[in-house]
This record gives structure tokens, sequence and C-alpha cells, in this order.
């Protein structure tokens, strides 16, 4: 799911981010910060940019055979309309 390398890259960030006072915890801090992402990103429902993409692309062509399908209807009732005979109107009748 989520990349380990950028995880530690944001906890390092989170550590160095801590007041100077407070940077003796170093290590202790950033592996806190570390548990803390993982179980907050875990718990997200979230995919990888490549997962991602890949469904992008389905959508695109998923979309595209939808409209080639649209037109195709279009057409075939155009035809459909074209080829069958004229309605007969209802004659009034007479009261003569």
């Amino acid at each position: 799911m989520v990349d380990t390398k950028r995880l530690d890259e944001l906890a390092r960030r989170l550590a160095e981010a801590v007041p100077p006072a407070v940077r003796g915890l170093g290590d202790e801090m950033e592996k806190n910060f570390r548990s803390v992402l993982s179980a907050t990103f875990s718990r997200l429902d979230l995919v990888t940019r490549e997962e991602f993409e890949l469904q992008q692309a389905l959508l695109v062509r998923t979309r595209e055979k939808l409209d080639t399908l649209v037109s195709r209807l279009a057409e075939l009732e155009l035809e459909l309309g074209a080829a069958a005979p004229p309605k007969r109107r209802k004659r009034a009748k007479d009261d003569d």
C-alpha cells in the first residue's frame, strides 16, 4: 500500500520539525511518528499511484467503448426508423 521509503522520509521530516529542546528524543520520536503514520495509513483505504493510473486508463477505455456503442445505437435507431413503414392514422368516423 504505502511506500515504506516515503513513510520513513515523512517520519524523519516530522522528527526534524520538532523544537530543538525536544529533539534529544530524536530516534524514539521518529519511531513513534513512523508507527503512528503506518497505523493511520493502514486504516485508510488507499491505493498506489500505479493502481490508480491503471484504473483511470481502464475507465477511459470503458468510456470510449460506451460512447462508440451509444453512437452505433443512434445510427441503428435511425436506420430502423427509415426502414419502418409509415404509421397509419386512424380515420375519424363520419356520423352522416
